[in-house]
């Protein structure tokens, strides 16, 4: 299987699609707004003009007379060289100004109104705004000279390092705020979407674990399933309708099949009796004995359907010594001592005693046909609720323990059992809640333990 046919989570899967979807429709957004601002002209430039004041704060020197001048330092010189339109205004405490460029009359006027102002940017009144009068940037500042106030409105060209830092700054204020909030809002809105609209499957699913072979007829409901997985819903109820079908005409021929081959079974066995006494009369029974056998078991699996309708008390002594009774001639007839252990007061459970009496019988006749032919076979009933059936034969490999239970499953390939009797056995005792297990006889053989619920008190 390759990598992309495994199983992949859908919350998980549309969370980093939708994210990556918010990423590419944010970024195409600034890219959009960026474009409409340099369209309408409102470049965003790379100039500063925290940059002019501070190349004039670097130039500034006191001249001979106690005065303010300007160092020919080489920042300014590329300021002048690079900002045609620069002007600024210097002012020191004592009232010695200087200024370069065409200093508009608004700001020169201000004089010393604001000397107690440390920074500030001065703009125009509402209604004059002009976009080719950009508001002024005061600043207040210790040089050389003293403390002086500079103010201009001249913005200088940014530097390389300042500028990324800038633009940097401009992109997680604006962007990255923004994908944050979306991918948050992303994994979390994202499964609870998913999980609500997929309530209804995971019923489906739970459903749909409940189904087995006893439970024919049901179906997968599509009660608040998504519009999108109802054709799968029902092409599951299809394919349950057909194999019910199909189980259905199984369940017929099997159950036809065994009736048909009750009536010449017991034809067979009356002549068989009619013939005088000897080895061979002995080997017919024997095999008369198996067809009947394996017609009963056909019959059995129909019975397994109607078996627990309802559970009742069952008294498991009553039940042996029943099966007891019944295999005694013919596991005598084929060199077997069929043993008895129980004790004399009742050991119950709840369930249905035919059954639990044909799963007895099934496996006191695998003993009979599987074991050396002498020896006895023993039949324990034992609290709490268990029957035990064991055999003095060569045993059973452990590696085959649990594969002999499969239907039609054989220790050996030219054995003339058919293979259904220890499968009977296993379903019956699931039905009634217990478990089957198999193990090495106490003197060698086999023993097969049938463990069931014990039956209410009182």
């Amino acid at each position: 299987m390759s990598r992309h046919d495994d199983p992949y989570c859908l919350r998980s899967r549309l969370s980093w699609r939708l994210l990556a979807l918010q990423t590419a429709l944010l970024l195409a957004l600034i890219g959009v707004v960026v474009g409409a601002l340099c369209a309408s002209g409102f470049v965003l430039v790379g100039r500063d003009e925290d940059r002019v004041i501070d190349v004039v704060q670097r130039a500034l020197a006191p001249d001979a007379n106690g005065g303010l001048t300007l160092r020919s330092t080489p920042d300014l010189k590329q300021l002048r060289a690079e900002t045609p339109d620069l002007w600024f205004l210097v002012r020191d405490r004592q009232g010695h100004s200087l200024a370069e460029g065409a200093v508009p009359a608004e700001f020169a006027a201000i004089g010393t109104s604001l000397d107690q102002i440390s920074q500030a940017r001065l703009g125009w009144q509402m209604f004059e705004d002009d976009p080719r009068k950009p508001a002024a940037r005061l600043k207040r500042v210790d040089t050389d000279a003293g403390n002086v106030q500079i103010i201009t409105a001249t913005q200088g060209r940014l530097t390389g390092a300042k500028a990324l830092l800038m633009t940097s700054l401009a992109f997680l204020g604006i962007a990255l705020p923004g994908l944050l909030v979306m991918g948050t809002a992303t994994f979390i809105a994202t499964p609870m979407i998913v999980r609500r609209a997929f309530r209804g499957l995971d019923t489906t699913a739970d459903q749909a674990r409940r189904i087995d072979i006893h439970q024919r007829g049901a179906r997968l409901s599509m009660e608040k399933v998504p519009l999108e997985v109802v054709p799968l819903v029902t092409a599951v109820n299809d394919a349950l309708a057909r194999l019910d079908q199909g189980y259905a005409r199984h369940k017929r021929f099997v159950a036809d099949a065994a009736h048909e081959l009750r009536t010449p079974i017991a034809i067979l066995n009356t002549r068989l009796e009619s013939l005088p006494s000897g080895p061979d009369k002995t080997r017919l029974l024997e095999d008369a004995a198996r067809l009947a056998t394996l017609a009963e078991q056909l019959l059995d699996i129909q019975r397994l359907d109607r078996c627990g309708q309802p559970f009742a008390r069952v008294d498991l002594v009553a039940v042996a010594q029943s099966a007891a009774a019944d295999l005694a001639p013919l596991s005598i007839a084929a060199g077997y001592e069929l043993a008895l252990d129980a004790p004399a007061s009742p050991i119950e459970t709840i369930g249905d005693a035919a059954a639990l009496e044909r799963a007895l019988t099934n496996l006191v006749q695998n003993a009979i046909q599987h074991g050396p032919r002498r020896g006895t076979i023993r039949i324990r009933v034992s609290s709490p609720p268990s029957i035990e059936v064991t055999d003095e034969g060569a045993g059973i490999p452990r590696d085959q323990r649990e594969q002999i239970f499969e239907p039609f499953y054989r220790l050996t390939p030219l054995d003339r059992g058919a293979g259904l009797g220890l499968n009977m056995v296993r379903e019956i005792v699931l039905l009634h809640g217990g478990q089957v297990s198999v193990s090495d006889g106490v003197d060698g053989g086999t023993c097969f333990r049938m463990t069931l619920r014990p039956g209410p008190q009182g």
